[in-house]
């Protein structure tokens, strides 16, 4: 196993990786900097999109460019035009939240979660947020509320089970899922961390074998859990404390991306961490991840 820098231009606050197998490119934001990314590892040509806010996810869409959640809106990124249009808004009496991790379902949908103002890392307005879901006509629908930061979603293979982490709860959660509809029933923890020693979970991603990957926020490391038995099996570390979120990409889905973050350090702590805010790539895992969805809308 190797840990290297994948996308060395640093960024404030990196997420949302996610593997576009159509075009072979890896795409991210950095909520703080108001940027889409979309990043191709074989030219390491970066493509930069300016968003008119803070935005937390980007995924691509089935007919062309890609979906976003922004602020407290969902929009269409033309990645030709580099037009942005919004397709609903979220959180009308909320201003001061934001969206912040999204991913989409196997039909096509795509959900996302809101959190509110953060003035410090981790340091939030608590149970502002609610996750939402954009179905593919357009229509969103609320599937519950009263959270902190909305982070990490993921579904077996066989899509009976969504896992979902809202970040200051300290645990992954399990969802009875149900793909024609989208509805979720039966909420039950499946892991639980102890932030001091762990670090706060984060963004997430599930491979082959129904582990997932959770990146640790203030602890520079991404865990695999099996979330059956809700053990920790193996601990990767990585040169950036923050580390936000991890996805399994290349032409095999065997190589692991991971975001991370530099917001809230002084400029001696970046000098001390110049790697934070980097996009890493973890190969020889041994491990592949299922492919990354598209919206279908």
């Amino acid at each position: 196993m190797a840990v290297s820098v994948a996308v060395d231009e640093p960024g404030l606050l990196l997420e949302g990786p996610h593997w576009d197998s159509r075009t072979g490119t890896l795409l991210y934001v950095d909520i703080h900097g108001q940027h889409v990314h979309r990043w191709d590892p074989v030219t390491k040509q970066k493509d930069t999109y300016d968003i008119d806010c803070m935005v937390g996810a980007v995924v691509p869409r089935e007919s062309g460019g890609a979906v976003v959640a922004a602020g407290t809106k969902f929009a269409f990124l033309d990645f030709e035009t580099r037009q942005l249009n919004t397709v609903a808004t979220v959180d009308p009496h909320k201003p001061r939240n934001r969206f912040n991790d999204g991913k989409c379902d196997a039909a096509g949908r795509f959900w996302a979660g809101t959190m509110g103002d953060e003035p410090v890392p981790t340091k939030v307005d608590r149970k502002a947020g609610s996750l939402y879901c954009l179905h593919t006509d357009g229509n969103v629908t609320k599937a519950f509320n009263e959270v902190d930061i909305s982070n990490g979603l993921a579904w077996t293979s066989d899509n009976s089970i969504m896992y979902y982490i809202d970040s200051l709860q300290y645990s992954v959660d399990a969802f009875d899922f149900d793909l024609p509809t989208g509805m979720l029933r039966n909420r039950r923890q499946v892991k639980t961390f102890d932030p001091p020693v762990d670090g706060v979970p984060d963004g997430m991603c599930i491979d082959t074998d129904g582990k997932l990957w959770i990146a640790m926020f203030d602890a520079g490391q991404v865990l695999q859990v099996d979330p059956e038995t809700g053990t920790q099996l193996r601990s990767i570390s990585f040169p950036a404390p923050r580390t936000t979120s991890c996805c399994f990409g290349g032409p095999n889905l065997d190589i692991m991306y991971v975001t991370s973050s530099r917001v809230g350090y002084s400029a001696e702590e970046v000098q001390q961490k110049p790697l934070s805010g980097c996009v890493f790539q973890v190969t020889g895992l041994g491990a592949r991840g299922t492919p990354g969805m598209c919206y279908n809308g």
